[in-house]
C-alpha cells in the first residue's frame, strides 16, 4: 500500500498508509481526529535513486503500458532459442 501525505490545519502534516482506492479521500488526524485533506508536500525522490534503479523503474513503466504481443516475442526469439527455452540450439547459425 502506498503512503500518502495529509495536512491537518491544527497539528500539521502527517503520513498514512492507505489503499490506492482511498487515495483522494481525507483522513482523520492521528493527534486531534480532525478531518485532514490529502496534500503533496514532497516530490517523488527519483533523482536520489541510483541510475540502475531509475532505469529499472523506467523499463517497468514502459512494459506495463505496452507489453509485447506473442508475435513480437516470437519474432525476437525464434524456434530453438537458447535463452528462454532451457535447451541448447540444435545447430549453430552463422549471422551475417
Amino acid at each position: 500500500m502506498p503512503v500518502y501525505e495529509y495536512l491537518c490545519n491544527d497539528c500539521g502534516p502527517f503520513t498514512e498508509m492507505r489503499p490506492m482506492a482511498e487515495c483522494e479521500e481525507p483522513h482523520d488526524c492521528p493527534q486531534c481526529a480532525a478531518e485532514a485533506p490529502r496534500v503533496m508536500l514532497m516530490a517523488p525522490a527519483f533523482f536520489c535513486m541510483p541510475a540502475d534503479k531509475r532505469k529499472a523503474h523506467a523499463t517497468n513503466e514502459r512494459s506495463r503500458h505496452a507489453p509485447k504481443s506473442s508475435a513480437e516475442y516470437k519474432a525476437a526469439h525464434g524456434a530453438g532459442c537458447g535463452c528462454c527455452s532451457g535447451k541448447k540450439p540444435s545447430r549453430l547459425v552463422k549471422q551475417t
